[in-house]
């Protein structure tokens, strides 16, 4: 391997003629490593667009450091159940290989605070009836005559209709 040169980049690998990655750039192995991602899974992401690589002449791939904030965001966003293609939207709103900085990020942020808050009221109140009816209209618990008498739910569709909010 050569040492690095002046522009930051270090030269290629003789025994493999794979070029090494520039100081500001991961490999997919160092980017999984770092980010606590498999590789499997920022390939996915990659495909879906919520990250981008460019190649080397040996086809492999390199990743700017600020991927690494656009993984956690994605990953703390899926924790809090926000689908994938929400994700993808908001990403891209953000600077594509720069770190976004404070006002990138809280235009993120307000963007999904009402789904969460939304998600939120839906499981509190799941959270409070799963004691009791299940909303199925099965009309199998003791209490179902009475959150469902003569199976008005039926009515209503399939499934557990009183828990759709």
């Amino acid at each position: 391997m050569e040492p690095a040169t002046e522009g930051g980049t270090v030269g290629s690998d003789a025994s493999t003629g794979a070029e090494a990655p520039k100081r500001s750039e991961l490999t997919v192995g160092q980017l999984a490593e770092r980010s606590g991602v498999s590789v499997s899974a920022l390939h996915f992401y990659e495909r879906q667009g919520l990250i981008s690589s460019r190649r080397t002449a040996g086809n492999q791939r390199r990743f700017d450091r600020s991927v690494l904030r656009r993984v956690a965001v994605i990953r703390a966003a899926q924790r809090a159940g926000i689908p994938l293609s929400a994700i993808a939207r908001a990403l891209d709103e953000l600077p594509r290989d720069a770190v976004p900085d404070q006002n990138d990020w809280q235009r993120l942020s307000s963007a999904w605070r009402q789904d969460l808050d939304a998600r939120i009221h839906s499981l509190e109140a799941l959270r409070d009836r799963l004691g009791g009816c299940i909303g199925c209209g099965c009309l199998s618990l003791a209490e179902c005559r009475f959150v469902n008498p003569d199976d008005a739910s039926a009515e209503q569709g399939t499934g557990a209709r009183a828990f759709e909010f």
